[in-house]
């Protein structure tokens, strides 16, 4: 059975009155996140897994499966015909999209109950909102649209993770923090002795997942570098596009003006892309409203 998280200050005593516990990484107690999840983020990344494979490994934890094929017949995809195995599902959507799916389902997954909490709801949104723009801006370019959008559901794993483990500690401080999305890690850092892209990180260490995503974590809070664009780009980029669109994953976000983020766009993906946040908005929220229904 899994442990609560141990909470202590760097040499395991109790901090002094009014300075915050911080907790040491060696004694966190993760809650496990889903293996199926896990495996399929592993498998999927191998050009030559065999999709009779990996359509077994998501089949071989029917919850798992079903929760897959509810999602794939949903008003999200809307399929013009029932996919009514794993399988049709991967020939149907493809080996990275089912990828980017099923970690969707295993974020729902890992938060479970705790979704109906409204800072919870309001991070798994973010998180969803990110996804989903990294998505429409690699579509309107050259990168992959599938790989970005599973970059866009891991940037935030690290907040979802610091939620779960200390929830009342960071809805408190998600509900009260006044600022950028940047400036909330020196909070988190003082609070808890790491903050959410360095968790993020370590877990992508401990997953054993593809390298590539961990960079993904700290990006979210850096601007963009001149010459500079990929996956890690586009989902900084789309954390940020997220906040100004109404999908922050704290209230008193400040957020900057979506002018000022359309001009990172590289010419290409600029002349495709949405040109006033409410439309971006209004697309975002029907899809992820769309999921929520499931």
């Amino acid at each position: 059975m899994t442990q609560p998280a141990t909470v202590e200050t760097a040499i395991g005593t109790k901090p002094p009155e009014n300075q915050p516990a911080q907790i040491s990484w060696t004694h966190l107690r993760m809650p496990p996140f889903p293996q199926v999840a896990l495996k399929v983020l592993q498998l999927a990344s191998n050009e030559n897994v065999q999709l009779s494979r990996l359509g077994e490994l998501i089949s071989s934890d029917p919850a798992f499966a079903s929760e897959v094929l509810t999602v794939v017949n949903s008003l999200l995809y809307a399929p013009r015909y029932p996919i009514r195995s794993i399988l049709q599902a991967i020939e149907v959507l493809g080996a990275n999209h089912l990828q980017g799916l099923c970690l969707t389902v295993g974020v729902r997954a890992y938060l479970g109950k705790s979704l109906g909490h409204p800072t919870m709801r309001t991070l798994w949104r973010h998180n969803m909102a990110c996804a989903l723009i990294a998505q429409q801006i690699a579509s309107a370019g050259t990168t992959d649209r599938d790989i970005a959008y599973t970059a866009g559901v891991l940037h935030g794993i690290g907040m979802l993770a610091l939620a779960v483990i200390q929830p009342r500690e960071y809805i408190d401080l998600l509900g009260t923090f006044i600022g950028t999305s940047a400036s909330i890690l020196d909070r988190e850092r003082l609070a808890f002795g790491i903050d959410h892209c360095e968790l993020g990180q370590k877990l992508i260490s401990d997953w054993n997942l593809p390298e590539d995503f961990a960079a993904v974590m700290a990006a979210a809070h850096l601007p963009g570098i001149a010459g500079q664009w990929g996956v890690t780009e586009i989902v900084g980029l789309s954390c940020r596009m997220a906040d100004t669109a109404g999908f922050s994953a704290f209230s008193a976000c400040h957020a900057a003006p979506f002018e000022e983020l359309l001009k990172e766009l590289p010419p290409r993906e600029r002349k495709l892309f949405h040109t006033d946040v409410e439309t971006l908005s209004f697309e975002v929220s029907k899809k992820i409203s769309a999921l929520e229904s499931i």
